[in-house]
């Protein structure tokens, strides 16, 4: 299976493949993001677990061997608007290391992070003792990830137990049986996972996290923002536009393939009317709170933004 191939119920992925790849390129953002002149986050790991996959272009940008500025500036390949790439992964990354930083100190002892791809949360940020982080991912994920670590000597800074299952299985089970204990307040993260999944197993996902939460749980998470109508085809064609230029810089990608697209519920507004209660900031807010110009937006790219969600299960739920 290529990076391109279009998802299907019961697909699985590695690193390199389908919507696994978009694991490593969020890994390289995090590594650009960590080389800035003044970084926002700090995340030795993410440059060479991206250089363990081996992607070539994605692991070209991690290392700095190939810059963005270069591959924007690039007259017959231009890839106007990458630029925003390790900004936005930078004010992504931070939000949500400082939701999980947050909830720690509020006493939160266990954490969840769902599809956890590269994420290396468990082993670079410093958790409270006792403090246990489950990872969810898929086998193939979670052990190259598990072993590439090990190899380069790094150690958890929690408890870190890795759960090996697909989220369109029976996941709550291996939660458990892992040591999870849903009698207890936990920190849930969903990051750059919701548009990977069809609209009903976004809902199914958000159900199984709030029957699984004990008051004083918290979650955070992503939704679009559409600020006006968004037509699906002009959608569809801009993502071919961004494949297309991936491609043409040597990395085979069809994002429009990756994703689910179609009506689906709000995010804030769903999880609200569940119980929990919401606070958002959408990117641009983010990108100006850390201190960052307005981004780059291409003249053609529909009218969505990235809203960041966060809320608490209250105590009366």
């Amino acid at each position: 299976m290529t990076a391109s191939t279009a998802r299907y119920d019961g697909d699985t992925w590695d690193l390199a493949t389908s919507v696994g790849v978009t694991a490593t390129m969020v890994a390289a953002g995090r590594a650009m993001a960590t080389r800035a002149e003044n970084p926002l986050i700090n995340d030795p790991f993410a440059e060479p677990l991206v250089r363990a996959v081996g992607v070539d272009l994605l692991s070209r940008l991690a290392t700095g061997a190939t810059t963005v500025a270069e591959l924007d500036s690039d007259p017959q390949r231009p890839f106007s608007g990458v630029a925003n790439v390790a900004e936005n992964m930078a004010v992504r990354t931070k939000f949500f290391d400082e939701f999980f930083l947050e909830a720690t100190r509020a006493g939160i002892k266990q954490a969840v992070i769902l599809a956890s791809g590269l994420d290396a949360r468990a082993y670079r940020l410093t958790w409270p003792d006792q403090t246990v982080v489950y990872e969810i991912d898929q086998p193939q994920v979670i052990e190259f990830k598990s072993r590439t670590l090990a190899e380069l000597g790094a150690t958890p800074s929690a408890d870190r137990r890795a759960v090996s299952v697909d989220l369109r299985d029976d996941w709550p089970t291996a939660l458990r049986q892992a040591g999870f204990n849903p009698a207890l307040p936990t920190a849930w993260s969903a990051e750059g996972l919701l548009g990977y999944l069809p609209p009903e197993a976004q809902d199914r996902l958000l159900d199984t996290i709030t029957e699984l939460s004990a008051p004083g749980s918290r979650l955070a998470t992503e939704g679009m923002n559409r600020t006006e109508p968004v037509d699906e085809n002009d959608l569809r064609q801009h993502m071919e536009k961004v494949s297309e230029r991936w491609r043409a810089h040597g990395f085979d990608i069809d994002m429009g393939n990756l994703i689910y697209l179609g009506e689906r519920n709000e995010v804030a507004a769903y999880l609200t009317a569940h119980g929990w209660q919401i606070t958002t900031i959408a990117l641009p807010e983010l990108r100006a709170a850390n201190g960052l110009p307005p981004a780059v937006v291409e003249e053609d790219a529909p009218a969505v933004e990235m809203l960041y969600v966060s809320g608490t299960l209250p105590e009366d739920h």
